[in-house]
């Protein structure tokens, strides 16, 4: 699944703009079998469970997943570290970070344990009419993979409409840019966590991004709107 896609030009529009997209990489099937994963018992499944309006995160709800991971989400999750890694560590060049990530995700996360992030973050997010997720960085602890996934699993159109994904940008002594990500059922966007680096006239610098959801509105047949998503550090 992974191995299909052209990854240099992937990384290409990372360094570019900070973001990239797949085309779908999720079938229908696997789509709305995640999806329906949100209904199961908390028990086992999910470690914990957060109503975004009781916390000011926006409205909406999202569940984080326990271990052991769902078999389709481990895999995506060590594959598409696999891929961004040398995209993480050519931008750990480019800011003058010495930290390097390794080649495989089980060392990475030994990393994270042994500083105390020990919780996986990979998270189901669901939003009904109205609700949307304000502008935030997901970073959980002090060891931070600077970039990060989220698939659509649902239709837009028939499932919903609005419910954009949204990145800004905020570059040094500039307003801040927003830039709308359109998505499929299926799609993914990768997209960087908290920074990366942009070049200027006089050398690169560092860009500091958010990322966030749009209002959703009702689509022809529903107003729900399912994301996965796969953050490739654990927390704290």
């Amino acid at each position: 699944m992974l191995d299909a896609l052209d990854w240099a030009a992937i990384g290409e529009r990372l360094d570019s703009e900070g973001h990239a997209t797949t085309g779908p990489l999720l079938t229908p099937a696997q789509c709305a079998g995640l999806a329906s994963l949100y209904a199961d018992p908390p028990e086992g499944r999910f470690r914990s469970r957060i109503v975004m309006a009781r916390h000011g995160f926006g409205k909406g709800e999202y569940q984080y997943f326990a271990h052991p991971l769902p078999p389709l989400v481990q895999e995506l999750r060590e594959g598409l570290y696999e891929k961004l890694a040398p995209v993480a560590n050519r931008w750990q060049v480019a800011l003058g970070q010495e930290t390097r990530f390794p080649a495989a995700h089980q060392d990475f996360l030994a990393r994270c344990h042994a500083a105390g992030q020990t919780r996986p973050t990979p998270l189901l997010l669901r939003y009904g009419a109205g609700d949307y997720n304000c502008l935030h960085q997901d970073l959980y602890g002090e060891n931070v993979f600077p970039l990060q996934v989220a698939f659509l699993l649902s239709t837009p159109g028939d499932d919903f409409s609005g419910g954009e994904f949204v990145l800004t940008e905020q570059r040094p002594r500039m307003q801040s840019r927003a830039m709308v990500v359109p998505l499929v059922q299926g799609e993914a966007v990768i997209f960087a966590v908290h920074h990366r680096p942009a070049r200027g006239t006089r050398g690169m610098y560092r860009v500091t991004l958010r990322h966030g959801v749009s209002a959703l509105r009702p689509g022809r047949a529903r107003a729900e709107r399912y994301t996965l998503g796969v953050i490739l550090h654990d927390a704290a």
